[in-house]
């Protein structure tokens, strides 16, 4: 007998004098793809298509190889099918509504195709019909809800979830797909934080949830739209603040812990590291729009990779780019792991800065470069907080984190068991010194600097301000700057071409300017502020170099003659303090015939001579403007969503729910 093998919808026998046969789900499916209804001849033909094994691959290949012509002919078919997919969601069998859910994403994905560069609105026609669109979503929405809170298959879920985000970024442009306004009016978000709030359903689709809400909610959200998300987690936040333990706070913890989960990464693996984009944007999106979701920062749990339990191996999937690819269910569970004493705890905000500082070694390529940048821009929202601040500088909730360091040839890597516990705003100015000494190069990411001194500058005013007195090793990050003055002055030339680099330099200078004038309200000991003096002095020559370089160009009528010209302005106390000790330093040395003096020798004559030094008061150096979006980033957000929209779509892991573990799962049909 001739053996029959399937290949793309067809039934092949061996013996090569018989046509091929098809499948009857794609007769079927070449039915619907004629002009004529095809439940004319057979009253029937809805309720069996349901039936069929789907075959996704044939349906949209099919929609694919049309042109917008020859499918505007069959738009009522087209229509009359997504119709009754929509009646189908309704049905009691469950093979019905898997069969249906599946054939709508393939109707989604395919029509897509057609429709690359057109707003949502064609899409709504050529699917629905604009008559029928707003009782067809409705509809549907209101299927979807129900599925997602029923007391039903995992898989199920899984599978709307899987179609919400075919809706969602059925356009590249997020706030052009017009199909999203219907979402909106039929809100889905009450059934994502069920799933999201019930430990089992979050293991199984915490990844795709929290993914859909980052879309969702840069839906035109400079209308407000996004203000409806920011309400929904406020109101959950308030629920279960009481409710339950720390480590298992629903939505909260469960992405802290999914977070987690999936920044943690090699240094050295680079390509998943960029899976998680989407997952970052999530982040930035609670931190931003809902300053409650600041205390979720705090949240101990266990160290990832500390505690073991026995897990059953999950199935491997592709490594897909830009927060496509889930983690695995195994850790996102870890959150219910009981804390222990002799574990190591951590929280969101170590295991984001971690990410960071493995994300900001490489700013070479494009969408690492975006990654760094929002690492920067979350980081600079929660230096603005006032509880985040109060948290950071907690003298009493100290931590280790060990932080990634770039491979460098003049340092050895610092061993795990020597890292101190300290509050963690120590960790994330260890991560602005580490970035500031790893990035001068001739790509230059003159926007990261900016940010990178911003950052310390609102943790410096927070300080100043609640007169927190940390002890960190400044001098580290005074040397960093200085080396950073130095970089500026010696590739003048190529960097003016591209940035005007006199806007961080002031930045810099005011940093400085900042210890000095607000330093003994700071700084833990006298000594410290010794130090600062002592490190202006050593390192004298790189102000005077600075200080020749923009009075050079503040004095000749150039485009940078107005920036140059307050650096200049910026440096006379700088300048001063040199000025006042060195002359003093050197007599020092001449009276005792020394021929260079020690540190604690400079010290002793720094200490010696304060009194005679005279400093300029100057205004402003604790205010700095807040964080704002729109306007200024608002060009960055639009191309990094749809970015993150495009790979969604493109990377939808619908392999993940093979038919045959749906079909298995609902084989008896009663």
């Amino acid at each position: 007998m001739a053996q029959v093998e399937k290949r793309g919808g067809l039934l092949r026998k061996s013996s090569a004098s018989k046509k091929p046969l098809k499948e009857k789900v794609v007769l079927m499916y070449d039915e619907i793809f004629m002009t004529e209804d095809p439940s004319k001849c057979s009253p029937r033909f809805w309720e069996e298509l349901f039936l069929m094994k789907v075959n996704l691959e044939y349906l949209e290949g099919k929609l694919e190889s049309l042109d917008g012509e020859e499918l505007m002919k069959i738009k009522d078919n087209i229509n009359c099918l997504f119709q009754h997919c929509i009646q189908a969601l309704g049905e009691e069998h469950p093979i019905r509504v898997v069969n249906a859910l599946q054939t709508l994403c393939a109707l989604i994905r395919g029509v897509h195709q057609k429709n690359k560069s057109t707003s949502g609105f064609d899409i709504i026609n050529m699917l629905m019909g604009f008559d029928k669109a707003e009782l067809c979503m409705k509809n549907l929405m209101e299927s979807l809800d129900s599925l997602l809170c029923a007391e039903g298959s995992e898989s199920l879920k899984s599978l709307c979830l899987k179609l919400l985000l075919c809706l969602v970024t059925v356009t590249d442009n997020i706030s052009q797909n017009t199909i999203l306004e219907y979402v909106m009016i039929n809100s889905i978000f009450e059934a994502i934080l069920q799933i999201l709030s019930h430990p089992p359903s979050r293991r199984e689709h915490g990844y795709d949830a929290v993914v859909l809400l980052a879309l969702l909610v840069n839906y035109r959200k400079y209308e407000g739209m996004g203000l409806v998300i920011a309400q929904a987690l406020s109101e959950y936040n308030r629920q279960y603040k009481d409710k339950e333990e720390e480590h298992q706070s629903g939505f909260f913890s469960a992405l802290t812990n999914m977070v987690g989960s999936m920044f943690i990464a090699d240094a050295h693996e680079k390509i998943s590291v960029q899976t998680n984009e989407a997952i970052l944007l999530a982040l930035y999106e609670a931190v931003h729009l809902n300053r409650n979701f600041i205390t979720v920062l705090a949240q101990s749990h266990p160290e990832m990779g500390l505690v073991t339990t026995p897990v059953s191996p999950a199935p491997t999937t592709p490594v897909t780019p830009l927060g496509t690819t889930p983690p695995s269910s195994d850790v996102i569970s870890s959150v219910e792991l009981p804390l222990d004493a002799d574990v190591q705890t951590s929280n969101l905000l170590i295991t984001f800065l971690k990410y960071s500082s493995i994300v900001m070694q490489d700013t070479k390529d494009e969408h690492r470069l975006h990654s760094g940048k929002l690492c920067l821009i979350i980081l600079t929202c929660i230096a603005e907080d006032q509880y985040a601040n109060a948290f950071l500088h907690d003298d009493n909730m100290n931590f280790r984190v060990n932080l990634h360091r770039m491979p460098m040839r003049h340092r050895k890597k610092a061993a795990d068991k020597n890292l101190p516990c300290r509050p963690l705003v120590c960790a994330v100015l260890d991560l602005m010194v580490e970035f500031i000494v790893t990035h001068m190069m001739k790509e230059f990411p003159m926007d990261l600097y900016v940010r990178c001194i911003q950052v310390v500058h609102k943790l410096l005013c927070y300080q100043k301000k609640c007169r927190v007195r940390l002890h960190y090793t400044w001098r580290e990050l005074w040397s960093a700057l200085i080396n950073l003055l130095k970089f500026l002055m010696s590739n003048e030339t190529v960097l003016l071409a591209k940035h005007n680099i006199f806007t961080l330099a002031l930045m810099i200078v005011n940093l400085f300017n900042m210890f000095i004038t607000y330093g003994d309200t700071f700084l833990p000991t006298p000594s410290s502020y010794d130090e600062l003096y002592y490190e202006i002095i050593r390192m004298h020559q790189s102000f005077d170099n600075l200080y020749s370089m923009v009075l050079r160009l503040s004095t000749n009528a150039g485009q940078w003659k107005e920036a140059a010209s307050k650096v200049t302005h910026a440096l006379v106390n700088i300048r001063a303090i040199i000025n006042h000790f060195n002359p003093k330093i050197e007599s020092y040395a001449a009276v005792n015939h020394i021929s260079q003096l020690s540190e604690e020798q400079v010290l002793e004559v720094v200490r010696a001579n304060y009194d005679t030094l005279t400093l300029k008061l100057q205004d402003g150096l604790d205010q700095y403007e807040r964080y704002s979006e729109q306007h200024k980033e608002a060009a960055f957000f639009k191309e990094l969503v749809r970015s993150i929209s495009t790979n969604v779509r493109r990377n939808l892991a619908f392999h993940t729910l093979s038919q045959e573990v749906l079909l298995k799962e609902f084989s008896t049909i009663s």
